[in-house]
């Protein structure tokens, strides 16, 4: 059954901020090449430093939490794409500490909010380091 939220189209622009488009790119990697993917890994020690296992394991158990918690398919853009489905715009207003109006939408009201929970820590995480990194402005 296709639902309006089935459309593979890039309609968003990706994330303005260097650490929101971090998450983007760590949840695209982990979800499409697998959990232990090392171009993630990467990725996460070069913005985490010595730190790097927190943001690591916090990406991995949100992908893990949606794919064992969501009623729907989530839609994802390849990595390199250079915008975002409305999926991942639901994602990263998650990550950035969106409710449950917005899980339920991302996950066709599935009954447990746990990846909620696991998307505000990464959101937190994400946070902290773009203020260790200089990342603001």
């Amino acid at each position: 059954m296709a639902h309006s939220h089935d459309s593979t189209t890039l309609d968003l622009p990706l994330p303005a901020r260097r650490h929101q488009t971090l998450a983007l790119v760590l949840v695209r990697r982990l979800a499409g090449h697998g959990l232990h993917d090392a171009r993630a890994t990467m990725l996460a020690l070069d913005a985490g430093g010595t730190e790097f296992r927190r943001l690591l394991v916090l990406a991995r158990a949100l992908v893990v939490d949606l794919a064992r918690t969501s009623r729907r398919k989530i839609l994802l853009a390849p990595c390199c794409a250079a915008g975002m489905t409305r999926d991942e715009g639901l994602l990263m207003a998650m990550i950035g500490g969106g409710g449950l109006d917005i899980h339920g939408v991302l996950t066709d009201d599935a009954a447990c909010a746990i990846a909620m929970t696991t998307a505000h820590a990464l959101g937190d995480e994400l946070e902290r380091i773009a203020t260790r990194n200089d990342w603001r402005r």
